[in-house]
């Protein structure tokens, strides 16, 4: 990512609320539970959140053949785990290890570098909506930063990589495979689609602090309940020309 570490923080969480916000409407969409501020021994401190996904047109095509949208509450489905370690370095993504993996678990690892400048086409980034975002393109007004051409990560200055660790456990005779294919390559797919629309949307929260991160999160969150429990209006998504956060949150409805 062309920003530093610091910026990143910024940056992702203001990425997430609004793609929360965009995609989040009377049937379907994101709920907030719980997003609590937190002190590690070891993690150091950080942002606990808890979310419920409700999803509708967004299970894929393959799995609804498979099984009616009931049977995904089935037991079988229960016996799935995926977890996700995120490591974040200021490095242009030359660290081997940076999940500090032991010998076998590296031997079983597949490494994918993931550039946010490249455009992704397959089938589960149609399924997200990936944004139709031409990095390569693109420079921020605010900061000079971009165009992100050939060899960007050896140039750019300041740049720092976040590294996921996905863990895809499906225990299901039949499925279990092609489960855990079908989901990390979703994984995959969110995560390209999440971190160049933060690069791209860098103009909007370039220079914001944390505390108005978190006061934002606070009226997101109720704002993403107020658009669940409210009758859909024709027409109304997206209508006119693509608002800041800070807009939408205004539009909605009145949250503070």
């Amino acid at each position: 990512m062309p920003m530093s570490m610091e910026e990143y923080e910024i940056g992702i969480s203001y990425t997430i609320m609004k793609m929360e916000q965009q995609n989040t409407n009377s049937k379907e969409g994101v709920e907030v539970l719980q997003q609590v501020p937190f002190e590690d021994e070891k993690l150091g401190k950080g942002q606990y959140t808890s979310k419920n996904y409700h999803l509708q047109s967004k299970i894929p095509s393959w799995m609804k053949g498979f099984a009616p949208a009931s049977a995904l509450t089935c037991p079988l489905f229960s016996k799935c785990s995926l977890t996700i370690d995120t490591v974040i370095r200021p490095d242009n993504g030359c660290s081997e290890n940076a999940h500090n993996l032991t010998s076998e678990q590296l031997d079983a690892r597949e490494v994918e570098v993931v550039d946010i400048a490249s455009q992704s086409r397959d089938y589960w980034s149609k399924v997200i909506s990936a944004p139709n975002v031409d990095l390569t393109a693109f420079r921020s007004q605010r900061t000079s930063r971009g165009p992100l051409l050939k060899g960007w990560m050896d140039s750019c200055r300041p740049v720092m990589t976040t590294y996921k660790l996905v863990i895809m456990d499906a225990p299901i005779w039949g499925l279990g495979e092609r489960l855990e294919d079908c989901i990390i390559a979703g994984e995959r797919a969110l995560f390209l689609a999440c971190h160049r629309l933060c690069f791209a949307w860098i103009d909007e929260w370039y220079g914001m602090t944390l505390d108005q991160i978190r006061e934002m999160e606070r009226q997101t969150d109720l704002l993403l309940k107020k658009t669940l429990n409210k009758p859909a209006k024709a027409g109304s998504k997206h209508d006119g020309k693509r608002k800041t956060l800070k807009e939408e949150i205004v539009a909605v409805g009145s949250c503070t």
